[in-house]
């Protein structure tokens, strides 16, 4: 078919959709097993000449039987005997067996200083061995000499300890299972909120405001340490039934309740009528606050991020100042880099949020300043055409062109003449 003849069957620039239906998996792995082989009478069992070995007895591995084989005198008759030969062997029925192989003489001397040879341990360029008969072998003509041998620690009161280990290559392809029984995710949140909700079991009451809220006491004592010191705790009541809140907006009190047994961030649509951007800021600043009174930290954590994806000129001084007082480090870091970047700063200093911030928390005027040159050394230098445009302590064109308004540490504000 022409090349113009296929580009008519679909629009230019579009792509075929791909859709995977199903998977397979296909799983390479090794069956292991060990054998030791003991020779003892090893001055014996030279000079039976080249080409003879001590067999082991057959083990077993991957359903294949193997054995070892150890030729005191060498394998190959050109070698004159200096060399001991060792060998595993397939020998049992077996057909291009894939096979990974370690061969360990043993240091009889207690140090542990054996003799190793391993495919175990590092990768093979070609991959596994493959023996491909019965008989078919792998191992070293040239072990060992044999003089080497026989002043080692490997033999001692005439006797030689070997362990061979053996690694069956298996594969298998993994399908899509054949039966599927699918497991819903957990309600355990949604089965308790119903508690909550229809006041099922209640045995505590929170007045708060205007408004009470019926809870279960083991549920808010399971949840937040604050709960359970004050039901359960050496200085606590259990027979208490009533509580009254304050400091705590109903609203605020409400949702901390349904975190309590969710166990997740509510919607702000149900717990306010207007779920705007600016609602929803404040709701969460303030639902920090009481996560941050009652030990909860997974509440307080999620208010954090939540807080940090909102981050805008107009509520991100009060969320500054909120990160400070309850040491919120990651949304603190957050709000600093939001404000020290130049497009950003003349516009919270004019907010009066920004005032809030300079009565309450001073001393983050200084953060602020280290955040801003921080950021200004790592984007390179700049002019000082720029610098006065943009510094904490510059000018903002956009709203005094005549005038020039500084922020000093202590949190007072100067204004001097431009040049």
């Amino acid at each position: 078919m022409h090349p113009e003849t296929l580009d008519k069957s679909k629009p230019k620039g579009s792509r075929a959709k791909v859709e995977f239906g199903t998977t397979s998996k296909s799983v390479s792995e090794t069956v292991n097993g060990s054998h030791y082989f003991t020779i003892n009478g090893y001055s014996l069992a030279k000079g039976m000449g080249s080409g003879k070995y001590i067999s082991s007895d057959l083990f077993t591995v991957g359903g294949f039987d193997w054995a070892i084989y150890f030729y005191p005198d060498g394998k190959n008759p050109e070698d004159n005997s200096v060399y001991v030969s060792v060998f595993i062997a397939l020998a049992g029925e077996g057909t291009d067996v894939r096979a990974l192989f370690e061969l360990t003489l043993i240091d009889q001397s207690g140090r542990g200083k054996h003799k190793v040879h391993s495919h175990f341990d590092r990768a093979l360029e070609s991959g596994p061995y493959t023996l491909k008969c019965r008989g078919s072998m792998w191992g070293y003509k040239r072990f060992l000499r044999r003089n080497a041998l026989e002043a080692s620690d490997y033999l001692k009161d005439d006797c030689l300890v070997m362990q061979c280990t053996v690694g069956v290559v298996r594969s298998h392809t993994e399908g899509p299972k054949k039966y599927y029984i699918p497991v819903p995710p957990s309600d355990m949140g949604q089965c308790l909120k119903g508690l909550l909700e229809y006041e099922i079991g209640c045995d505590i009451v929170f007045k708060v405001g205007d408004e009470t809220f019926k809870a279960h006491k083991l549920v808010l004592a399971a949840r937040s340490p604050v709960f359970r010191a004050q039901f359960f705790g050496l200085i606590g009541d259990h027979t208490i039934n009533e509580i009254v809140v304050e400091d705590i907006e109903p609203s605020i009190f409400k949702a901390m309740l349904l975190f309590i047994y969710t166990d997740a961030l509510p919607d702000v649509c149900d717990i306010t009528d207007c779920p705007s951007l600016c609602t929803s800021t404040i709701m969460i600043q303030h639902l920090l606050a009481a996560a941050d009174r009652y030990n909860l930290d997974r509440l307080k954590l999620l208010c954090e991020s939540k807080l940090s994806e909102e981050i805008n000129p107009d509520t991100v001084a009060t969320t500054l100042a909120l990160a400070e007082q309850h040491q919120c480090l990651q949304l603190k870091a957050a709000c600093l880099q939001f404000v020290a970047t130049p497009e950003h700063l003349g516009v919270v200093m004019q907010s009066e949020g920004f005032k809030h911030l300079e009565e309450s928390c001073p001393s983050l005027l200084s953060d602020l300043l280290k955040t801003f040159a921080s950021a200004h050394e790592s984007s390179g230098p700049v002019s000082s055409k720029k610098r006065s445009g943009s510094s904490i302590f510059g000018q903002d064109p956009v709203y005094d062109q005549a005038t020039t308004e500084s922020v000093n540490l202590d949190g007072r504000r100067v204004r001097r003449r431009s040049q």
